[in-house]
């Protein structure tokens, strides 16, 4: 019972720690935030497919990752909580549905769908009052969900297909 606690936690780390590190890499290229924003490390969105770890994981990355990039306090409470929700209705969605191969393989296109809505959702919220950027909530929700499809829709999707290969040697 031990290991799989250990296991569950190094899990976790490990993800927080990759999303801080292609968060930290992408902001370098100011794509972590702002207006517009394909923030690459939301790709790792779809790994509650496989793995429960994955939810804390995501949402501590997110928070450290909105810390470290100087985001403002509603940035860093609700851009992380935004992520968690989105990981945890992954999870509800394609990792809780029991490991029947079969029914997991249906459903895993719908991965990045709960991370895609939730960013989309509450995100444009933070760029309009806490950022006061000029532009309306609903375009923000335009930019930001647009940005949201291209890293967790694409690019999750193809770490997901990738991932599928190797899940019994990395989860």
């Amino acid at each position: 019972m031990k290991n799989k606690k250990v296991l569950f936690l190094v899990q976790a780390a490990i993800i927080a720690a990759i999303y801080v590190v292609l968060t930290y890499f992408i902001s370098a290229f100011n794509l972590a935030s702002g207006a517009i924003q394909v923030r690459i490390s939301e790709a790792l969105c779809i790994l509650p497919f496989f793995t429960p770890a994955a939810v804390p994981g995501l949402f501590l990355g997110c928070l450290l990752s909105n810390l470290i990039t100087g985001c403002v306090i509603w940035d860093v409470v609700f851009g992380s909580l935004a992520t968690l929700l989105g990981a945890l209705g992954t999870w509800l969605l394609t990792g809780s549905a029991g490991r029947n191969k079969p029914a997991r393989k249906k459903i895993k296109w719908l991965a990045p769908l709960p991370p895609i809505l939730a960013n989309t959702l509450i995100v444009p919220f933070v760029l309009c009052y806490a950022y006061r950027f000029p532009g309306s909530v609903p375009y923000f929700m335009l930019t930001v969900g647009i940005g949201e499809i291209i890293s967790c829709g694409i690019l999750g999707l193809i770490l997901l297909n990738v991932l599928s290969r190797y899940q019994k040697y990395i989860f």
